[in-house]
């Protein structure tokens, strides 16, 4: 009977290192999941922040260019603002198919991985 009781204490102790171990691989699983996706994001953001910069610069270029040819120099500026005002109207349209889909596709092939 004893024998038996050592056994079934045995079994329990092996039982609650297996659960503690597996709790331990699901953290390390998570946190590796969270930081690839994290530092996926970051990396996007300052390559954005990079490239709006590199645009805000040629967009003032480009208005004053315009603006030279069309005679006035808020003339470009107008030209420019029309520009976008067309194009943010299409991202507005489409933004699911554009923006949402392929951001979530991305996230979750992070995760997934």
């Amino acid at each position: 009977m004893e024998q038996q009781s050592n056994h079934i204490e045995t079994l329990f102790e092996k039982a609650g290192d297996y659960l503690e171990t597996r709790i331990e691989i699901t953290k390390l699983k998570t946190a590796e999941k969270s930081s690839d996706v994290i530092s996926s994001l970051v990396t996007r953001l300052i390559l954005i922040t990079f490239f709006s910069f590199i645009l805000i610069m040629l967009n003032i270029g480009l208005g004053l260019y315009l603006g030279s040819m069309l005679g006035k120099s808020y003339y470009g500026f107008f030209v420019l603002t029309g520009f976008y005002l067309i194009i943010g109207t299409l991202f507005y349209l489409f933004r699911n198919k554009w923006i949402r889909e392929p951001i979530s596709n991305v996230i979750i092939k992070k995760i997934a991985k």
